[in-house]
């Protein structure tokens, strides 16, 4: 037997010898390695991790002296009996430099435990210091940097947890949690899937892993994960809302809607989901439905800026739906008026008058333009449309001075000018128009007033 096992001895020293000659003798040209994978083997820190593969692997738990051990039992008897402070007290008196790491864990263990996280953490951070390899202190800082949000120092503590061996499906998690939360999703992927595979049972892991492709914009990986997430639990809003967003990243708007309203059926609608469906329906010309569901966005939290459901209103005006434009703009006055800024009512404002003019009331509409005014002198926009009021109903000496004041502002001068060169032009002021339209074009080109401007020259010549 033994001869047996010193000639198979001999046989592996042999096949040693010839594989490293064999390797010796091939050149690097004939290696099937990238560039940056032979730079890889050479580099020193490879060369260094390969050098101490040939020592033992160092245990993961610090060592602690026989004198240790006894002060250790000591601390431990009075975390038993709850006294805290004493062993606080205690392990300060023993940590040194040079003592165990031990002592130092233990320590911020007990901070851990009394939700003095800044200091369990500076305690966890010196026990790494001592010994770089304690898997459970640098599992426990990682954990208290994702209880903090410290993603950005989370990430190395868990990454090293796992490097020495700690490969256990909350670490994994939590590494995927703090990836995404600093939007590195690809990464964020990798750690779900380790973590799913080896806990196929807990939704979290899987939510993350469908958050990290809707973010890589992988929507169709997100839509089916998630369809097979909702079969499981049918009752979960944000399984739905993930999903409806996901459907919105592949244009597909009608199905977006149909998990909006499932959201709405289960009475976790947020502001944003709302008022996306409304944007849905005012797509789809249901400009009724599109407006219900912008009002409920706004009962949902009239506290809310406003900004989106006047968007909304506008959109609402340029297609023509102006009952509904109406009925959206009274919401938003009963339920948002104590919140409503001084140009949150001229933008109302303004849509009223176009709603006025658009309907024939041409008085409403003057009264909401000098309303506009009085709020802002400075509103370019409605002086001039009260000059093109003025101007229609024959009121020409107030449609020049709204023009006047139009163009003293800044932005407004162009439009103010050519509109006041046009008012001259219909008197047959045609040498006084000129100067302003010529002033307006300069200001801001445009064709079809450059073609208006030659057509009032040779009027203006033929005179």
């Amino acid at each position: 037997m033994q001869k047996r096992e010193r000639k198979m001895g001999k046989l592996m020293f042999t096949l040693i010898l010839g594989f490293c000659s064999m390797a010796s003798a091939v050149s690097v040209d004939d290696v099937r390695l990238s560039r940056y994978e032979l730079e890889l083997w050479n580099s020193s820190d490879f060369q260094r991790r390969f050098a101490e593969s040939y020592l033992a692997e160092t245990d993961i738990e610090p060592t602690v002296s026989p004198a240790e051990r006894e002060k250790m039992l000591k601390v431990l008897e009075l975390i038993s009996a709850e006294n805290m402070d004493e062993a606080i007290a205690l392990l300060q008196k023993n940590i040194t430099p040079t003592s165990s790491a031990v002592f130092d864990f233990t320590l911020a263990n007990i901070y851990f435990q009394q939700e003095e996280m800044d200091k369990a953490s500076a305690s966890y951070q010196e026990a790494v210091n001592k010994f770089e390899k304690f898997r459970r202190a640098w599992k426990n800082l990682g954990l208290i940097y994702v209880r903090s949000g410290d993603f950005e120092e989370a990430i190395p503590a868990l990454t090293k947890v796992i490097e020495l061996g700690g490969n256990d499906v909350l670490t994994y998690g939590l590494l995927g949690f703090a990836y995404s939360s600093t939007d590195n999703h690809l990464s964020a992927e990798t750690a779900y899937r380790a973590a799913i595979l080896l806990d196929a049972h807990t939704l979290d892991w899987k939510m993350g892993l469908a958050r990290s492709l809707f973010k890589q914009q992988r929507y169709g990986e997100a839509v089916s994960l998630c369809d097979l997430l909702i079969t499981e639990f049918p009752n979960r809003a944000d399984l739905w809302l993930l999903q409806a967003n996901a459907y919105i990243g592949l244009n597909q708007s009608d199905k977006a809607a149909i998990n909006y309203e499932m959201v709405d059926r289960l009475g976790e609608s947020t502001v944003d989901s709302l008022n996306m469906l409304g944007d849905i329906y005012v797509n789809q010309e249901l400009y009724g439905t599109g407006v219900n569901a912008y009002v409920r966005a706004i009962e949902a939290n009239p506290h809310r800026n406003p900004d989106r459901a006047l968007r909304a209103a506008k959109v609402l005006t340029a297609r023509g739906a102006l009952a509904e434009t109406k009925s959206l703009i009274q919401s938003i006055k009963d339920l948002q008026s104590n919140y409503l800024g001084t140009q949150d009512k001229k933008d109302l404002l303004k849509l009223e008058a176009r709603i006025a003019v658009a309907e024939g009331a041409g008085d409403d509409e003057v009264k909401i333009l000098e309303e506009i005014v009085e709020l802002d002198p400075l509103d370019g926009d409605a002086l001039i449309l009260l000059g093109q009021y003025y101007h229609r109903h024959g009121d020409l000496e107030k449609a020049v001075f709204y023009f006047e004041r139009a163009e003293g502002v800044e932005g407004f001068e162009a439009d103010a000018k050519i509109r006041h060169g046009q008012l001259l032009v219909s008197q047959g002021k045609y040498k006084d128009a000129l100067p302003l339209l010529r002033r307006g074009n300069e200001l801001k080109p445009r064709d079809d007033v450059q073609k208006y401007i030659e057509q009032v020259e040779r009027v203006s010549k033929s005179q």
